[in-house]
């Protein structure tokens, strides 16, 4: 049975990813301890809230490095929703702020014209389609178009060559990137349902 390390770093919605783990066979704790998360198969850097307020609190417990580290290794890392948006460079959300770097590229507000998109609002929220654009282990039985729920308000500028999927909203941006076994999804695969657990199930057996 595979092992996750659940970073929690005093960020919202863990439970929820912790049970959507669980449900696709998982065991999942959730963790700060640096030997845990470093030991482990798969790490997951989940997330709700401002980019901010996401990376005082890995910096507050020193995981900074230790999320690097994983990386760095070739273990397998899948950020979602915040979680996946520290994994660049700058945020850009109340000011700007350092990421991680393990990606280039800046977290951008979306910018909507609302002349030509009156009904888009923003945070953009509620369920919207997945268009891969790369192969990846991710999509296994997930045929494109599937639909997935989305609640944000700044997207990630992410470079071509690791976008692996996109979402249109105003205009086609990323919303699943990955190099390597690093891997970051904006929408929220535990509130997404089949399609959602099938994007974790394929994280945890092909990721």
């Amino acid at each position: 049975m595979t092992t996750l390390a659940i970073i929690d770093y005093g960020i919202g919605n863990l439970r929820s990813v912790q049970k959507a783990f669980e449900h696709v066979g998982a065991v999942a704790p959730l963790t700060e301890d640096p030997a845990e998360i470093l030991a482990a198969d798969k790490v997951v850097l989940p997330g709700v809230g401002a980019f901010g307020d996401g990376m005082k609190g890995i910096h507050a417990r020193g995981l900074a490095d230790v999320v690097r580290e994983v990386v760095a290794r070739g273990t397998p890392l899948l950020g979602i929703c915040v979680g996946m948006q520290v994994l660049f460079e700058v945020g850009e959300e109340l000011g700007e702020h350092a990421g991680l770097g393990l990606l280039p590229g800046r977290v951008r507000p979306f910018s909507i014209d609302p002349a030509r998109h009156a009904a888009l609002k923003v945070p953009h929220t509620g369920w919207n389609q997945i268009e891969p654009s790369a192969a990846s282990p991710l999509f296994a039985d997930l045929p494109a178009g599937s639909y997935a729920y989305f609640n944000h308000g700044f997207y990630c500028d992410a470079a071509p060559s690791d976008t692996l999927a996109t979402t249109d909203y105003g205009g086609a941006y990323p919303t699943i990137v990955g190099r390597g076994r690093l891997y970051g999804i904006q929408f929220h695969p535990e509130k997404s349902q089949a399609v959602g657990m099938q994007l974790l199930r394929n994280f945890v057996e092909r990721g």
